[in-house]
């Protein structure tokens, strides 16, 4: 097959999490002989980080009210661009990540079957980032879900959720999955106090960042590495064991998983509407042997049973009312790490990657 994998709005950099997935997926299909090519639409990065290799269509932010007019014609003029190379490409399918729709977003519809990718409930997901971008998106969701050939879902969750169903849409879940053997394995480090790591990103509300600050008050005989924050909005006070690492990449990011003896996903999900998620960061911490606390119902590892794994529930309280838990799990997990073979067969892109190719093939042939 010729597939034209489509980002838009974001820029998609090599050390984001979504950024190493849009590449896994690039190498994964080129590998099985397909045909690939990545066009992204974006705003440049600040920091000319390096991104996923493929064509750029970039648009121009401009900051005030005054300049959202301006920002808007430029992200259209961007994704007009982007089309049109799409169309010269002559794809046999598209596979486009959900994103929010921006004129003529609908031009994809008439090139190619269009397979969309669902990561996350947008309604919910858009109620949070305010009034104004809510009522946008329920006013022009229809749009691209309406046009759209299949969808790819990344947990069953989301597959039989009614805003998707509606549009009754052929299906598969596909969850996300990374390159285990990309990943290196870390042994067990030697701490006296037990360090939990969590990694987030600001501005997003069910990421849930905050709620580490009353466990290490709780508990000053742990350490929670923070990576991804430098700052914990609403806190006026941070304990001094819990550490704001910022953004961090490459080795510095290595050396900071290094040291955790358990890692915590994604701790208030329940704010987007949703209990289930296959988040890459879980992924990419249980691939390095890192013991995992779920906030939430992982779709390739709820069934695992073991005792390197805490559950917990996926509500407000979750993190103050199972303090004890997570307490006493760091110290019960200290020098262990999961074994590679535990998870191998449920995260690994391989053969999930093939499931998703046989899922386009299929809307292609049909």
């Amino acid at each position: 097959m010729r597939i034209a994998i489509l980002s838009l709005h974001w820029p998609r950099t090599l050390a984001s999490g979504v950024g190493r997935k849009f590449q896994r997926q690039i190498t994964a299909w080129r590998g099985l002989g397909h045909e690939v090519q990545f066009f992204s639409h974006l705003h440049l990065p600040a920091d000319n980080a390096p991104m996923v290799a493929g064509e750029y269509f970039p648009y121009t932010l401009k900051s005030g009210l005054l300049g959202l007019l301006p920002s808007e014609f430029s992200r259209m003029r961007a994704l007009k661009d982007l089309i049109a190379a799409v169309r010269e490409y002559h794809p046999d399918v598209i596979y486009l990540r959900w994103s929010m729709y921006v004129y003529p977003l609908q031009r994809l519809f008439a090139i190619a079957p269009v397979v969309l990718e669902i990561n996350t409930n947008d309604v919910e997901e858009h109620r949070l980032l305010g009034f104004v971008k809510s009522t946008y998106n329920r006013l022009t969701r229809a749009i691209t879900l309406g046009g759209a050939s299949g969808i790819v879902y990344a947990t069953r969750e989301l597959s039989e959720l009614d805003v998707f169903q509606s549009f009754h849409k052929p299906g598969v879940v596909v969850s996300n999955s990374i390159d285990v053997d990309s990943v290196p394995f870390m042994p067990a480090p030697g701490n006296e106090h037990p360090h939990l790591v969590f990694i987030g990103t600001p501005g997003f509300a069910w990421h849930g960042v905050e709620k580490l600050i009353p466990l290490a008050q709780t508990f000053p005989d742990i350490v929670i590495d923070v990576i991804g924050y430098d700052r914990i909005e609403s806190a006026d006070v941070i304990p001094d064991n819990l550490i704001l690492h910022g953004y961090q990449v490459g080795e510095a990011c290595d050396r900071i998983l290094a040291r955790a003896d358990a890692a915590i996903g994604t701790l208030a999900l329940h704010r987007a509407g949703l209990n289930e998620a296959s988040p890459l960061k879980v992924r990419d911490c249980v691939s390095r042997g890192i013991p995992i606390i779920l906030p939430f119902i992982d779709t390739d590892l709820d069934s695992l049973q073991s005792d390197l794994i805490l559950k917990i529930p996926n509500d407000e309280d979750n993190v103050l009312s199972h303090s004890t838990q997570i307490h006493d799990f760091l110290y019960r997990v200290r020098g262990k790490r999961i074994p590679r073979e535990a998870v191998l067969g449920r995260i690994d892109s391989r053969a999930k990657e093939q499931q998703r190719l046989d899922f386009l093939a299929g809307i292609v042939q049909s």
